[in-house]
């Protein structure tokens, strides 16, 4: 029996996305090393979404406001001064006040590092000012990922706990009719490849790749980018759980074998509940550079030379498999890196070991030494639909 790896085919891009392109880095950290302070503050919010500044006049004082999940982030440029406010929860009569500040006052101690939450006409706010001389562009990119990150993250417990309200509803647009059953037709198809693989391992006794198959499965479905709410959040604590080294691994099977269990029991409607496009300012994942990746690749390398001298073509081609795939849930990548990524697992899709292993093995090859997807845009290979999970 041949075992063939499972099947893979691109997520739909969304353009809603914050678009990402390093050029602007340089240009930022070049602008603010000339003391041009307003041109490298500028080129750094570029970076972070090259498509907030459009439309805008760069030249006087900029007023840009951007939706960030339930919060609102507003920013304020003038020829002096970098301000950033951002709304996120409402104070209600039934909010438990005193329990609600006194967290307030924690988060404001540790973890926030340079924004602090606020309390303006019964609505908390992160703030931040400074002067355009101060802004360096690590600096303001931190901030606002950090305002960003914390906004998502405890509204939520607000609403919770201590029953406060959204400041407002997030800025959602559906998807088209065809975009749903693409998207479904996505998330039936790895299901359905979890199920098929689960039962092989297990027949094979091969327990640990429950694991494997576990990860590269979850990470599919929430590296497509209009997943998001609460199917969003659980897929992530699942994956953080899944990469946790202190948490026992027979443990972190068995939750996540349980997870994958109630996936492959949700109602379609449901799933779609949670699928839409949101516009953000700023994207959640680190941010990316040809170094950042090729260090990346360079904590693979052992384990990849390992597998490779054993000749260990099970363990090598799902280790790149759902390496690769982790690099995408991590990093906010340029397109030349994503598409190299994408072009070798539909390249691999469906496939036996030994032919996906070279193919696996070039790209690895190919972030390491810092040239991935730099050939430009590959001709994608044409293949029927996988039918058979072994032949």
């Amino acid at each position: 029996m041949k075992h063939v790896l499972p099947r893979f085919t691109r997520p739909i891009k969304s353009e809603d996305d914050p678009l990402m392109d390093v050029s602007y880095w340089s240009k930022a950290m070049d602008a603010y090393d000339a003391k041009n302070y307003k041109t490298a503050l500028i080129e750094t919010i570029n970076y972070i979404n090259s498509n907030v500044l459009k439309g805008h006049s760069i030249e006087d004082e900029i007023q840009i406001t951007q939706g960030q999940g339930s919060a609102e982030i507003s920013i304020s440029i003038t020829q002096d001064t970098f301000t950033i406010k951002a709304p996120f929860v409402k104070i209600t009569e039934q909010t438990n006040k005193v329990a609600l500040f006194r967290r307030v006052a924690e988060i404001n101690f540790n973890p926030l590092t340079l924004a602090q939450i606020h309390l303006r006409d019964n609505v908390l706010w992160f703030e931040y000012e400074t002067p355009l001389e101060l802004c360096q562009p690590y600096k303001v990119y931190d901030l606002l990922r950090e305002i960003s990150v914390y906004a998502d993250n405890y509204d939520d417990e607000f609403i919770e706990k201590y029953k406060a309200e959204f400041y407002k509803e997030s800025s959602i647009t559906p998807l088209s009719e065809v975009e749903k059953e693409t998207v479904w037709h996505q998330i039936s198809d790895i299901l359905e490849d979890y199920n098929n693989y689960s039962l092989f391992f297990k027949e094979k006794r091969w327990n640990d790749f429950q694991w494997d198959i576990i990860v590269i499965s979850l990470l599919k479905i929430v590296n497509i980018p209009c997943v998001h709410g609460t199917l969003r959040t659980k897929l992530e604590e699942y994956v953080s759980n899944l990469f946790n080294g202190q948490i026992d691994f027979n443990h972190r099977i068995d939750k996540g074998v349980n997870f994958m269990q109630k996936l492959l029991a949700k109602p379609k409607e449901e799933f779609m509940e949670d699928i839409y496009h949101a516009k953000t300012l700023i994207s959640l994942k680190w941010r990316s550079s040809n170094e950042i990746l090729q260090d990346y690749a360079k904590n693979l390398e052992q384990y990849v030379n390992s597998y490779v001298k054993e000749n260990n073509n099970l363990m090598l081609c799902y280790y790149l498999q759902y390496s690769f795939l982790k690099m995408i849930y991590n990093y906010n990548l340029e397109e030349h890196h994503q598409n190299a990524i994408y072009d070798t697992l539909e390249k691999v899709s469906g496939k036996e070991l030994h032919d996906a292993r070279p193919i696996l093995l070039n790209t690895f090859n190919a972030f390491l030494n810092g040239t991935a997807g730099s050939s430009g845009e590959k001709k994608k290979e044409k293949r029927s639909l996988f039918s058979k999970l072994f032949s």
